[in-house]
């Protein structure tokens, strides 16, 4: 077992807050985590998972159980399963605010974020478990970024047993868990729009020309967007918008969840294909988007900026509402900067800038301009990011 980064946060908030949620995507590895946890504080955790019936009439009388076990932690998987519970853990929790009453896991975030919110106010802190990054991984740049970092998917030596599970878990979230979310659609509908979506994989989003593919309207096709993105399967990343006098991009850039995902999609099984393929250099984008999200502390915003003439940087961290830092992805390691580049650098005043490649080392390309490997990305936002 992988210890996560997310490990010591777990920690601290259950050590501080009545209640934690921690939401992502299936199979991302959020039971796994709170093992760890349950195995440093053994007896003092009861488990029960909402998918598992036997667990499930246990709640059959949530009082009287939960009063029960008011002594321990109570895990609660797949809670959004279970809407009702939301009212009763508040009563549990105001009848015994202590540190550590609850840890509830989930993966479709409105119904939660909806129920929590009007029931656990002040009462849950909310935590994101993403997939795999480097740190937590050993530092093989190419196996998790052909792999991915779900950690079924990582963790699988054999190539066909990879692929299996990929596409048990594409189906079983099309054909059970997006249907039972409330999405009213045809599940082979919403997977071809996905699949076109990992084909255009940390592109702009192109609404007009999926919705003219898939003979969607645009509201239909907001509405399966909205799902696959709150079931964590695809993230918009929002523009950097400014009061300079420049036509700026204002559509989002969508990214799918993890890198093996898009690769599997589009049945890119080794190095050698993916390097191949148009695809290779967005989803090396993608991977280091996906270490940002978990290596970044919550003060900090991620965005992208592009203008219509031209000018563009992959990512820009903001903090307190000023750029702190622009970050480039590049897919070699003997990265040049464009004139458009440097033109989106000038607009936002000349922020420190990273350059990320696969394997360079540390040098600068020019003053304020430093080249780094996604291995070395951790230290060089330690560098550039001090902690708030």
């Amino acid at each position: 077992m992988l210890k996560r980064s997310l490990y010591e946060e777990l920690l601290f908030r259950w050590q501080h807050f009545p209640a934690t949620c921690i939401l992502g995507l299936r199979q991302v590895g959020k039971t796994s985590l709170v093992q760890q946890l349950v195995q440093e504080q053994e007896g003092r955790f009861i488990y029960l998972d909402m998918e598992n019936p036997e667990d499930a009439i246990k709640l059959a009388s949530p009082v009287l159980f939960l009063k029960a076990q008011d002594e321990k932690t109570v895990v609660i998987d797949e809670v959004q399963r279970m809407p009702e519970l939301f009212p009763i853990l508040r009563s549990m929790i105001d009848l015994k605010r202590v540190p550590g009453r609850f840890i509830l896991l989930g993966s479709a975030a409105p119904d939660i974020y909806k129920e929590t919110a009007e029931s656990l106010a002040g009462r849950i802190s909310y935590l994101h478990l993403y997939p795999f990054i480097l740190p937590e991984t050993g530092g093989d740049w190419k196996k998790l970024w052909i792999r991915g970092g779900m950690p079924n998917a990582y963790l699988e030596e054999n190539d066909k047993a990879r692929r299996i599970w990929f596409n048990d878990f594409i189906q079983t979230y099309f054909q059970k868990d997006l249907p039972q979310l409330g999405l009213p659609a045809n599940p082979m509908l919403v997977y071809r729009l996905f699949q076109m979506l990992a084909a255009t994989h940390a592109n702009l989003l192109n609404v007009q020309s999926l919705s003219k593919s898939l003979q969607l309207s645009h509201t239909t096709l907001s509405r399966y967007l909205f799902f696959l993105e709150n079931a964590f399967l695809i993230t918009r990343l929002q523009p950097y918008s400014t009061n300079l006098p420049k036509r700026l991009v204002k559509t989002p850039k969508c990214y799918l969840a993890d890198s093996g995902l898009v690769h599997n999609l589009l049945q890119l099984n080794s190095f050698e294909q993916v390097m191949g393929h148009p695809v290779a250099g967005f989803t090396f984008e993608g991977m280091v988007f996906q270490q940002l999200r978990t290596l970044l502390e919550n003060d900090v915003s991620i965005y992208f900026y592009r203008t219509h003439d031209g000018a563009e940087l992959d990512f820009v961290l903001e903090r307190g509402g000023k750029i702190i830092l622009a970050i480039d992805a590049k897919l070699s390691n003997t990265p040049t900067i464009s004139r458009g580049c440097t033109i989106a650098l000038q607009d936002l005043g000349n922020p420190p800038m990273l350059v990320v490649t696969p394997e360079a080392k540390e040098f600068f390309l020019r003053e304020g301009i430093e080249v780094c490997s996604v291995s070395t990305l951790q230290e060089a936002l330690w560098r550039h990011l001090p902690s708030s």
